[in-house]
C-alpha cells in the first residue's frame, strides 16, 4: 500500500510503500499527531521517521493491487 505524506515547508511529498494495513498506518498517524514522530517501515525494510509536528497531511492508499494489462478493456 502506498502512503503519501505531505511535510510542512517542503514542496515534495514523501511516498512510502508499506506492507502494513491501512488501520495500522492510520493508528500510527493519529499517535504521531498527538505528539511524537510518525514511524513507518517500507516494503524493503527501511524505516521512515517524520516528526509529528511537521506532518501536513497523510494520504493512505488502498490495500488492493492495481490490475495490469488489457484484459479489462
Amino acid at each position: 500500500m502506498d502512503v503519501t505524506i505531505g511535510v510542512q515547508n517542503l514542496t515534495r511529498e514523501v511516498v512510502v510503500e508499506t506492507e502494513e494495513s491501512a488501520d495500522a498506518v492510520a493508528t500510527a498517524v493519529k499517535k504521531a499527531l498527538t505528539g511524537g514522530p510518525l514511524e513507518l517501515t517500507d516494503a524493503r525494510g527501511r524505516r521512515v521517521i517524520i516528526p509529528g509536528s511537521a506532518i501536513g497531511y497523510v494520504e493512505i492508499g488502498s490495500e488492493e493491487q492495481r490490475k495490469v494489462g488489457f484484459g479489462a478493456v
